[in-house]
Formats: structure tokens, C-alpha cells, sequence
């Protein structure tokens, strides 16, 4: 089982940059995809991010292709989200997920992963 903290969020203006982080407890975090996934008031949850276990792959949901990027450092325990040219439509409570897997695939739905953070809140301004 794993464990996930995410932080990070905030107040930015539109333009603005935020870098999350999600720390993950446990000793077999390299053997876990990881997902970013966000939710604004009164929408469903929707895909952010995606990053495969050791970090050579990763997918974007295409409002955030070209503004965010999702890495991993496998030693720290972490999964981070780089979101540049922020807008006001980027706010939401931002979560991680893990999904215990080594393939290649990259999943976007949410019921594929297994473990979920509280999440962070990002609010942009206009």
C-alpha cells in the first residue's frame, strides 16, 4: 500500500507558474505509474497528467499539453506537476494516483488507479 501527500497549490495570476509535488510513503514507489488529476467546483474529476514507474513516458490531456509537465524522482518518493502560462480555467483541486504497474501503458481514467492523494488546491486569477 502507498500512501500519497500532495502540495504546492496556491494563489497565482494568470501567466503564473506553480510546481506540485506528491510525496509517497512506502519502499516500492519506482514500481507504481503515477496520474495527475484535477476536479473544479460542480465538474467531474478529469486527466491531467500521466508518467509511467521509472519516468520515460509520459501523456497529457490536451489543455495542458505545451504548459505542464509531469516528472518523478524515484528516490525521493515523488511525482512532481511543472504548470506554466497558467490560466483561470486551471483551477481545481489537483490529486496524484498511483497504480501499481511496470507496463508502458499510461492510463487516463480515473478507476484505474488504486491510491489517491487529498489534493491541493490551485486557484488562478484573471
Amino acid at each position: 500500500q502507498v500512501q500519497l501527500v500532495e502540495s504546492g497549490g496556491g494563489l497565482v495570476q494568470a501567466g503564473g507558474s506553480l510546481r506540485l509535488s506528491c510525496a509517497a510513503s512506502g519502499r516500492t514507489f519506482s514500481t507504481y505509474a503515477m496520474g495527475w488529476f484535477r476536479q473544479a467546483p460542480g465538474k467531474e474529476r478529469e486527466f491531467v497528467a500521466a508518467i509511467n514507474w521509472n519516468g520515460d513516458r509520459t501523456y497529457y490531456a490536451d489543455s495542458v499539453k505545451g504548459r505542464f509537465t509531469i516528472s518523478r524522482d524515484n528516490a525521493k518518493n515523488t511525482v512532481y506537476l511543472q504548470m506554466n502560462s497558467l490560466k483561470p480555467e486551471d483551477t481545481a483541486v489537483y490529486s496524484c494516483a498511483a497504480k501499481r504497474t511496470q507496463s508502458t501503458v499510461l492510463f487516463t481514467m480515473t478507476y484505474a488507479y488504486n491510491y489517491w492523494g487529498q489534493g491541493t488546491q490551485v486557484t488562478v486569477s484573471s
